[in-house]
């Protein structure tokens, strides 16, 4: 099984991170930031990824250092799940369609951990979620994950809908990127020997 347990504990945040990523979806999320929860529910649910996250923040100063410091955790953890890489498929996109929003994922599981972000979200705040968080947990994610991660909007206004599809977009890219590649199950896909 590819599963990983990390946690992280600074004068900010406390954060818990328990990832299968051969899993079937099954999330429990607990950070204090309910639509966060709900982002990291579509996330595990549409990746059939089984996560547990839990974070004790500072949310009374603002939800941003719990919403990065759980990004930087699950990024943790994707790495250490993966290993050494042996057979992944490595490369994938998804593009997911919420209503009126239309958002693309691609991403490579390349070891240089990178964002590449195209959206233009229309209002700061989903309830009490500052939406500038969104960004900011990806960048997280993808420097710890060791993934050069591009995410693409192409159409859409409702801001709740737009960083829903990004989160099931990266479930869904992420999903097929860990996949074993039955064709090379022992090899590792890089021409440069290394990722």
């Amino acid at each position: 099984m590819r599963c990983a347990k990390i946690s992280r504990k600074t004068k900010e945040t406390d954060v818990a991170v328990v990832l299968e990523l051969d899993g079937a979806g099954a999330v429990q999320a607990a950070t204090k930031v309910p639509f966060f929860d709900h982002m990291l529910d579509a996330f595990g649910r549409h990746g059939l990824f089984d996560l547990a996250a839990s974070c004790d923040g500072d949310v009374e100063v603002d939800a941003h250092h719990s919403v990065e410091d759980t990004g930087i955790v699950l990024g943790q953890a994707v790495a250490e799940a993966l290993g050494d890489k042996r057979g992944i498929v490595r490369f994938s996109d998804a593009t997911i369609a919420m209503d009126e929003a239309l958002v693309m994922c691609a991403m490579d599981i390349s070891g240089r951990g990178q964002l590449h972000w195209d959206m233009d979200v229309p209002v700061d705040a989903i309830a009490t979620f500052d939406t500038q968080l969104a960004k900011e947990f990806f960048v997280a994610f993808a420097a710890n994950a060791g993934i050069t991660l591009h995410m693409k909007q192409l159409a859409g206004e409702n801001a709740h809908h737009l960083i829903e599809a990004a989160f099931k977009a990266c479930g869904r890219a992420l999903r097929a990127a860990v996949a074993i590649d039955a064709r090379a199950a022992d090899a590792l896909p890089s021409t440069k020997g290394v990722l």
